[in-house]
């Protein structure tokens, strides 16, 4: 399967964001910012190209363990949802430690093809060894300080390339001499000063900052063996899962469905590997979505339905900015549609809907049907057969992959 990895990756750290932002309060974009300062910066340093994609593949990958890191200690604490309110229980540094671990072993997953050993590891530590592993500048990699540079100055809100003026500018540079041998290097602020001219921050402004991205790192489109797609699949199954109790398992539980049905329709390897991806990939939009909607036990409002529904416009979102794969776009983005034109988010209908796209509707629903959740035990395959039988006869499933699902799972 054709990826430009680093062109995917731009775009599922919107869905990335998107957590980051409910829960610790960075603004939209946190990871291209990241990304775009580290780039410069790694540029400046002297990395080759291959170097440089694989450094800001683990730039905007840099937070992906923290839903899971931040579940597993309120989980610890007895605590049954994942909240901005409940991080207080959480103990920051222990957070930061566990989230840094995590990180560093889930990129394992991804085809770097350089040495980004630690990169993730080490991106909490100070150049004066106060961070969570008390390691100083001279024992981490150049490349971790550059992206714990990059980090803390976003988060911080001291570098906003979208606004800044010059006289912003001017004080960014005064933050840095400010907290040079403590927060970061010398080094990592001399290449802030090499790199990062005023001139570069007008020119994001002019032209974008996905345009300056992309001008900076060109694509590079590689034919990935299936068992790294699926690697790639699985890593974002992770990730979307660990947002809530409510999408457990929910992911990696639909693209293995998706697959089983793939083989049992006679999809060749490339057809199914990529209609695997799409089952991983489906709900990446519900990332964006609060905790407080997808772990609702009660009936949502129609406003709070209205949010629900905004999921599927999201994956859309996401995926469409990745230009190799426009039939995994439709077959992940249409699982909500119904064949009578009353789904969601387009409202399309049988006509409009491919055999790819109502099979994953069909595996969608099997799968949240079957599946134990916060506030349900999962049905049995009678049941929830019985049920998607009674939706093929409103006209909003294809019953004839009912059927088949009933006599391939029933098994």
């Amino acid at each position: 399967m054709r990826l430009d990895l680093t062109d995917m990756l731009y775009a599922l750290s919107f869905a990335l964001d998107s957590v980051e932002a409910e829960l610790v309060g960075v603004n939209t974009g946190h990871g291209k910012r990241v990304a775009y300062l580290a780039l410069l910066m790694g540029k400046e340093a002297g990395y080759r190209e291959e170097e440089l994609r694989d450094f800001i593949g683990c730039c905007l990958l840099h937070d992906n363990a923290l839903t899971e890191s931040i579940n597993d200690e309120l989980s610890d604490k007895g605590a049954e949802n994942l909240s901005p309110d409940l991080l207080e229980l959480c103990d920051m540094n222990k957070l930061e430690r566990n989230h840094s671990v995590i990180g560093e072993d889930n990129i394992r997953l991804l085809p770097f093809r350089s040495d980004v050993k630690n990169v993730i590891l080490y991106h909490h530590e100070n150049a004066d060894g106060s961070g969570v592993f008390g390691k100083k500048a001279s024992e981490t990699p150049l490349k971790s300080q550059i992206l714990h540079f990059a980090d803390i100055a976003d988060t911080a809100k001291v570098f906003r390339p979208e606004s800044m003026t010059k006289a912003e500018y001017d004080e960014l540079c005064e933050w840095v001499n400010g907290r040079k041998d403590i927060k970061f290097s010398g080094e990592v602020a001399e290449l802030f000063k090499k790199a990062v001219s005023f001139d570069k921050i007008a020119e994001l402004q002019e032209k974008g900052l996905d345009h300056c991205l992309h001008e900076e790192l060109h694509k590079e489109i590689v034919d990935y063996p299936d068992e790294t797609i699926r690697n790639i699949a699985n890593l974002f199954t992770k990730i979307v899962d660990y947002k809530s109790e409510f999408t457990e398992r929910h992911s990696t539980g639909v693209a293995q469905k998706a697959e089983i049905m793939a083989h049992y329709y006679g999809f060749d390897a490339e057809k199914s590997i990529r209609f695997y991806f799409a089952g991983a990939m489906h709900d990446i939009g519900k990332l964006a979505v609060s905790n407080g909607i997808l772990e609702k036990p009660d009936k949502l409002t129609d406003e709070e339905f209205s949010a629900m529904k905004n999921h599927a416009s999201a994956t859309y979102y996401v995926l469409k900015q990745i230009k190799e794969i426009p039939d995994i776009l439709e077959w992940a983005s249409n699982h909500h549609e119904k064949l009578n034109g009353k789904g969601y988010p387009r409202g399309l209908s049988a006509e409009q809907l491919s055999f790819e796209d109502q099979l994953m509707a069909c595996v969608d629903i099997y799968q949240a049907l079957t599946e134990k959740r916060p506030y349900k035990d999962g049905m049995s395959h009678e049941k929830s057969i019985s049920i998607m039988l009674g939706m093929a006869e409103r006209n909003e499933l294809n019953e004839k992959i009912v059927r088949d699902m009933d006599a391939l799972f029933g098994k």
